[in-house]
């Protein structure tokens, strides 16, 4: 049973209020909160039990090790890697596509190889590319939404040529909320002979994910999303990707001997994973993710399709906004824009008189916004603490927006 009244009480902020209103968080695609039970982990293993991992044989470092390493472990488990040693620990989903462009692609790419892109692709999963194209001449080949926000994937099937080397796509747009068939797409560059890289950061949150079903060469989460600390996550590698890759980083940990001579790496996934890591931030990480898979993934998912029915019809009714991508299936976010000379800064600032707190800009997605033909946008993104009634908070803090702008 989804105790959504039990849930709520698990996240302290959800209590407070905002400009003397109840605080209404739809904020989540850029950052969820946190339970009780990951701040309870972080202030004990900053309280209680911290010391550096991998360096001492120490009581507090061999304890701080054994909770951080465990980690890798509730990962695999959460993505269905199998082997735990197929997670690589970083801060996020950022450095992990980084980790692939500089460890993985920046030696095997040539000028005029090409990576395939959908246009709806976050900053994170476009900036590292950029820099291949500037720096070694790789080609971005792009694979546009269709008409209501959906992505085709045969599509990006179709846009692999000869001379492709990566497909790189997320799991679900933090714009559109749509859900990308990335199982179809990866099929379909295997076939052609070559490798996908997903970006989980949405994906993870709102779906079971099992990555050895997906069969995808890559994918990535960040923890902050998940219910967990900023400054976590992982990225999954296949094995025989990661015999492929060189070191992204240097320091301490990565290697197992260093003289005036040369350095011997450690072994995969410690290989790319240098210098003191987030210690407390994985470890909440971990928490988090028990959090989540105790609810149990599908029924999160079975929750939030609940909310995105409603919203949709309760957005759709308001004839004077304009919801970006209706894609069958999609997540819980909406992005919007209002008829009239309302902007999105403006509307975002009303709603949060209200107490309801949206994300407004461009979502660092700004082939999207160009493809859109929209500048900026407001976007209300649920989780799996928010209620139907904030569905409702949310369209009379709108309601009042436009009597405002009208």
């Amino acid at each position: 049973m989804y105790d959504l009244d039990k849930i709520r009480a698990d996240f302290p902020i959800l209590s407070r209020e905002v400009n003397g209103k109840p605080l209404t968080y739809l904020d989540n695609g850029a950052s969820a909160q946190k339970p009780q039970v990951v701040i309870d982990a972080i202030t004990k293993a900053y309280a209680e039990e911290y010391s550096n991992v991998h360096r001492g044989l120490h009581f507090l470092s061999n304890l701080a090790t054994e909770k951080y390493e465990a980690v890798r472990g509730i990962i695999a488990r959460f993505l269905n890697a199998g082997d735990e040693n197929t997670i690589v620990l970083n801060s996020g989903t950022t450095e992990g596509i980084n980790l692939v462009a500089y460890g993985w692609a920046m030696p095997r790419f040539e000028a005029g190889d090409e990576i395939v892109l959908s246009v709806m692709e976050h900053h994170a999963n476009i900036v590292p590319w950029h820099f291949l194209r500037e720096r070694q001449g790789v080609v971005l080949k792009w694979v546009d939404t269709e008409a209501d926000g959906s992505l085709d994937p045969q599509k990006v099937i179709d846009a692999i040529g000869p001379k492709t080397k990566l497909v790189a796509v997320t799991q679900c747009s933090n714009v559109l909320g749509t859900v990308v068939d990335v199982k179809a797409i990866t099929h379909g560059a295997h076939s052609k002979g070559v490798p996908v890289l997903v970006d989980g950061s949405q994906g993870a949150v709102h779906m079971p994910v099992d990555v050895q079903d997906i069969g995808c060469d890559f994918y990535a989460i960040t923890g902050h999303k998940l219910y967990g600390p900023s400054g976590s996550g992982a990225i999954y590698i296949k094995p025989e990707r990661m015999a492929e890759m060189r070191p992204f980083i240097g320091g301490g940990d990565m290697i197992k001997e260093v003289s005036k001579e040369g350095i011997i790496y450690n072994d995969p996934p410690m290989k790319f994973e240098a210098g003191t890591p987030g210690i407390v931030q994985t470890i909440g990480l971990g928490v988090a993710l028990e959090y989540m898979m105790e609810l149990g993934m599908d029924n999160i998912a079975k929750h939030e399709g609940g909310l995105r029915d409603y919203a949709m019809q309760r957005l759709t009714g308001l004839n004077w906004i304009n919801v970006q991508g209706q894609a069958p299936g999609k997540a819980a976010i909406f992005s919007f824009t209002m008829e009239g000379a309302a902007h999105a800064h403006d509307i975002s600032t009303i709603l949060d008189k209200k107490g309801v707190a949206v994300r407004a800009g461009h979502h660092c997605a700004g082939p999207l916004m160009d493809h859109l033909g929209v500048s900026a946008t407001c976007r209300a993104s649920f989780g799996l603490y928010n209620t139907k009634e904030e569905v409702d908070t949310l369209v009379d803090a709108l309601e009042l927006a436009h009597e405002l702008f009208a």
